[in-house]
């Protein structure tokens, strides 16, 4: 009966009541036993009922249990499934995979869509290099394994020579790609040891560049929304104020890093609700999320669907889940130029 409650409740964003019930779902019961249980229900904490002559509707509390153990998945439709794949299939190496995605999950599912970068520390390079701007400056360029590119300018006690330089770049052409920013401080700092020669000036040149480029580059998350209009057709999210304050509440970077950080620590599609949400997002609603991979499988960030706990779990959950994989698979693709070509 709980499982009948929600689900009408979900279609319709009404009360529901034990006619409804009957008529809709087929209880062999009589509309008294069936009244004694909603009542029951609602003692339990699983239902509240707004007004005395009105039906019921789920708490938070229901929704959980709903989630946990009761809702059907549904597979993702052979439509949908055709969509994502071609919709990434056609994605290029100029492409900003992060807007691309919350834009067509946003599209398919009919609800706002939030991107959230996993923080620099996290993520792995591709390749870093220093280039000479003026005297005692140089700019570092650091392009990740997710195709984002962070520059920063560096300003230098003595001046480094191009000759310098290039033999920096080739010492960190051969050990960056595939390490994230600390395992690479840490590579060189190691180094540093482990020769007395003109190496290991060489290494502390790169350690000193490879420090000033990424000290305090690795707190933080980017975050992208797509769809922020669609809240307006929710009757939660009825009032252009709730939803401001909704997108308001989503620039609180420190704060998001808790959903990132436990969107990571799993593997699977996860769902937040109330409170939980609350922490995460500083606003009550609801919250799917998966993880999606860079190459070689680190975690790269969380995409995920965002509207009011009145949400069609069963087709979000897999939906969300199928495009953090399609994205991951995209990424590595265009990431490697050999299977991107293979692929054609």
């Amino acid at each position: 009966m709980l499982y009948a409650v929600v689900t009408e409740f979900i279609a319709t964003a009404e009360p529901v009541g034990s006619r409804t019930l009957t008529r809709k779902y087929g209880f062999s019961l009589s509309a008294a036993t069936i009244r004694n249980e909603l009542s029951d229900l609602e003692e339990s904490g699983y239902l509240a009922q707004p007004h005395t002559s009105a039906g019921r509707v789920p708490t938070e509390t229901a929704f959980r249990i709903f989630v946990d153990a009761l809702m059907q998945v549904r597979e993702v439709s052979q439509i949908d499934a055709a969509r994502i794949k071609d919709y990434f299939g056609e994605l290029n190496s100029d492409s900003d995979i992060l807007r691309e995605t919350g834009k067509f999950l946003s599209a398919l599912s009919g609800a706002p869509a939030v991107l959230v970068r996993a923080r620099t520390e996290s993520r792995t390079l591709l390749t870093l290099r220093f280039i000479p701007t003026r005297a005692f400056e140089l700019l570092s360029v650091m392009v990740f394994s997710d195709g984002t590119v962070q520059n920063r300018f560096i300003h230098l006690e003595k001046s480094v020579s191009e000759h310098e330089l290039e033999r920096v770049h080739n010492m960190l052409g051969e050990v960056v790609k595939g390490r994230t920013l600390s395992a690479l401080r840490e590579h060189f700092a190691a180094g540093v040891h482990e020769h007395v020669d003109e190496i290991a000036t060489l290494r502390k040149l790169s350690l000193s560049l490879v420090r000033a480029a990424t000290d305090n580059a690795t707190r933080g998350v980017d975050v992208v929304i797509q769809g922020q209009s669609r809240l307006l057709q929710s009757p939660e999210f009825g009032s252009v104020e709730r939803v401001r304050d909704l997108l308001l509440a989503l620039e609180d970077r420190e704060r998001l890093l808790t959903l990132l950080d436990r969107t990571l620590a799993s593997e699977h599609v996860n769902v937040f609700l109330g409170e939980e949400a609350e922490e995460m997002v500083g606003f009550p609603v609801s919250l799917v999320a998966a993880p999606y991979r860079e190459e070689g499988g680190e975690p790269g960030g969380a995409v995920g669907i965002i509207g009011p706990t009145r949400m069609d779990y069963p087709f979000v959950v897999p939906l969300v889940g199928a495009t953090a994989n399609a994205m991951s698979a995209a990424i590595l693709r265009l990431r490697d130029p050999k299977r991107q070509s293979r692929d054609e």
